[in-house]
């Protein structure tokens, strides 16, 4: 890996790295970070209805969920969109596919990760990927996993909002201001065309986050303005040498 910064998102479907942090891959990729999305299924059993209401096939279906989701990436300036097509609902990795995602995890070294909430009963892929992404995580820093390799340092884990917020138990700590590149992320969720009615259910969200980033940035008191933001709730404490 070259020196420059690097984040890795770690996502269940092919959709959800575009709804719940497209902005932040967009933001980052501007500030010239190489951002890495692995996507670990593309959502084509359980995130695909109105495809298969068209009739098309599980092959079809997965060809146009690569698609939608290769376009998303071009759109926020992914670096690099690994497909692990692992299948879904259920979502499960082996031993073998853990060790995949370790390996990637140490090639990509990222200064921060970002996946899932740690609960929500509505999609249990989605939390499975998060307690995987700990657990490679947790191994890929691991002295003794393959001695010689550079070893990962202490990523933060950011987990993107859920989609029913209120009852997964997800409490963002984190608001991150998107404004700046919200066109990129509408633009990457209209490639999305499997679930067109939550283009603007995110619009939305993006729109009601700017408000509370308005409100714990100084609100009417010296808080830049934001009209679109992004939410995070971090796992691990924070260390900082400023506010």
């Amino acid at each position: 890996m070259s020196d420059k910064k690097t984040a890795l998102v770690i996502s269940a479907h092919a959709a959800d790295f575009v709804w719940r942090c497209g902005g932040a891959i967009a933001l980052h990729a501007e500030m010239g970070y190489n951002v890495t999305v692995a996507c670990l299924s593309f959502g084509e059993r359980g995130e695909s209805a109105r495809l298969w209401k068209e009739g098309k096939s599980l092959d079809e279906v997965k060809a146009i969920r690569r698609g939608e989701a290769e376009e998303a990436a071009k759109a926020l300036g992914v670096h690099d969109l690994v497909c692990f097509d692992l299948g879904d609902y259920p979502l499960e990795l082996s031993r073998d596919n853990k060790t995949d995602l370790v390996n990637l995890i140490r090639k990509v070294q990222p200064s921060f990760m970002l996946s899932h909430s740690q609960y929500d009963p509505y999609n249990t892929d989605h939390m499975y990927t998060t307690q995987v992404a700990l657990e490679c995580r947790m191994i890929a820093q691991a002295w003794g996993h393959n001695p010689g390799e550079k070893v990962l340092g202490a990523p933060q884990l950011y987990l993107f909002e859920p989609h029913q917020t209120e009852q997964m138990g997800w409490k963002p700590d984190t608001f991150l201001d998107i404004t700046p590149v919200w066109d990129k992320k509408r633009a990457a969720m209209e490639h999305m065309n499997g679930q067109v009615h939550l283009w603007d259910y995110y619009t939305s969200v993006a729109q009601q986050r700017a408000n509370h980033f308005k409100r714990n940035s100084g609100g009417m008191s010296g808080g830049r303005d934001c009209k679109y933001a992004e939410g995070f709730q971090s796992i691990f404490p924070r260390t900082v040498d400023e506010l």
